[in-house]
């Protein structure tokens, strides 16, 4: 089995290829050994010690390391950990699967939407799945909806995008103009 690399935007995130399926739909992130028991795979990676977050996507893994930390040194460490993981065909997460998961949860962050705007809502929603999420899933990241109130659009970022240096770009300049041009009644994108 080999195991690809790729770098994204934010200098301390890697992302890292398996060739084979992560994640059945959707990502999970992990932003600290605590949240990370649910999964031996992000346990094991966070136990490297050098590993402030994991982010499972559908057919990527991105880990960001501690400030401070080069990859030259932690890449051989998540490479084997992750070669463990897959040639072991150990489960993703503890319980076998990932039904009963919801990323991120529901009602975390959740900013509400006015019910008078169910149809801008879908809109929004529409245009962050088909046209957002795929281009941030390149990066090593996701991006989540978390609401819509008086023409601001609340967006999570997780993976590569959290803390990224150019995830305010990203989010003001591409995703507030995408959003703008194609739903006139947004005004805003702020991360939430």
């Amino acid at each position: 089995m080999y195991i690809e690399t790729e770098a994204t935007p934010n200098p301390a995130t890697l992302k890292f290829l398996p060739g084979r399926q992560v994640m059945p739909a959707g990502t999970r992130e992990f932003t600290s050994p605590e949240a990370a028991e649910v999964s031996p795979l992000a346990e094991a990676l966070f136990g490297l010690g050098d590993v402030t977050g994991v982010l499972f996507g559908e057919h990527f893994v991105a880990v960001t390391a501690a400030p401070g930390v080069e990859w030259g040194d932690l890449k051989p460490q998540v490479v084997s950990v992750l070669l463990d993981h897959f040639v072991s065909q150990a489960p993703l997460f503890a319980g076998g699967d990932a039904s009963g998961f919801a990323v991120p949860p529901e009602e975390e962050h959740d900013y509400g939407d006015d019910p008078a705007d169910a149809d801008i809502v879908a809109q929004i929603k529409d245009l962050i799945e088909t046209r957002v999420r795929p281009a941030v899933a390149n990066d090593g990241g996701d991006i989540v909806y978390r609401g819509f109130r008086e023409g601001v659009v609340y967006l999570g970022m997780q993976g590569a995008c959290s803390g990224c240096p150019s995830s305010t770009a990203t989010l003001k300049h591409g995703i507030e103009s995408l959003l703008k041009h194609y739903v006139p009644e947004v005004t805003e994108v702020r991360a939430a």
